[in-house]
């Protein structure tokens, strides 16, 4: 049964469905360290790094390609293709361009995107279920090339989708628009929570907590940290700061469980989130979007 607020015709995920090996990544492809032995998740305390010039080229050329990619993922989200099937493009996309699919063996990630579809928040695993009429779908993708991780993700209508879900997906990408004509050297990172919070006050929406924007460079999760609901969290936007901005926002309660893969993190009250997310670079003047296709 679905929440109140998000009534309508569309699939609940209660179940991760059947996953296939891991892809081979070839030898001449540069890796991050994470891909030769397990590690924890990056630790995103401490200062921001300030990237230089030739730091941020090349994070230029991978938030490029991750963009392209993400565009061409997102028109293959048609009925009757499953997640598996846009995992297996994109990663041989990746590796054609001679990068890595950064999701693959980060702490045990058994794929190279994220895909979250309906009530699934987060952190998704590619599988064999075919994307039925009415599914919203969540592509994340992050490339690793030259040394540095570009990351984006973007939430795609499938089929007839109803207009909840549209509301949902149209104010999530506002937010996400809204969020990034705010930043700049000297503003706050907490402006963005706290921002945020008040998009959804107005509509009647809530901001998935759990998950956080993040520093990202050689590191693919570092600090800044970037809470998507209002905060008191200290320090500000310099010029050759990069992060991502990426808020989940539902139609439901924003609390969110684990499947028993581990990951996939879908809505305790059977509501669907929807997400978008950019990597962007503070400047001298404003801000510059690191992950446009164009």
């Amino acid at each position: 049964m679905q929440f109140e607020k998000d009534k309508g015709k569309w699939e609940l995920i209660s179940a991760a469905g059947k996953v296939s090996n891991e892809r081979n990544v070839p030898e001449h492809i540069q890796k991050p360290p994470y891909y030769y032995k397990d590690m924890p998740a990056g630790n995103t305390l401490g200062t921001p790094e300030i990237k230089n010039e030739e730091q941020l080229n090349h994070m230029r050329s991978s938030g490029k390609l991750a963009a392209q990619i993400l565009r061409e993922c997102g028109k293959m989200a048609k009925i009757g293709i499953t997640t598996d099937e846009i995992d297996d493009f994109a990663h041989q996309r990746i590796i054609s361009e001679n990068a890595y699919p950064s999701p693959l063996r980060y702490v045990g990630f058994p794929k190279s995107l994220c895909t979250s579809i309906n009530n699934v928040a987060c952190h998704g695993i590619p599988d064999d279920r075919p994307l039925a009429d009415g599914d919203i779908i969540n592509i994340d993708v992050t490339v690793y090339q030259n040394g540095c991780h570009g990351d984006c993700s973007e939430t795609f209508l499938v089929g007839d989708v109803d207009e909840r879900g549209r509301f949902l997906v149209d104010s999530t990408r506002d937010c996400l628009d809204k969020c990034i004509a705010l930043c700049g050297p000297g503003v706050p990172f907490n402006e963005i929570g706290k921002y945020i919070q008040r998009y959804c006050q107005e509509r009647d929406l809530e901001s998935v907590a759990a998950f956080i924007g993040h520093g990202i460079g050689s590191y693919f999760h570092g600090p800044p940290e970037i809470y998507h609901y209002a905060n008191e969290a200290p320090g500000r936007m310099q010029a050759g700061m990069t992060f991502t901005i990426e808020p989940i926002l539902s139609l439901g309660c924003g609390d969110i469980g684990l499947l028993e893969d581990g990951w996939t993190a879908v809505s305790l009250d059977n509501s669907r989130s929807a997400q978008f997310e950019h990597t962007i670079l503070i400047t001298e003047t404003g801000v510059e979007v690191l992950t446009n296709a164009v």
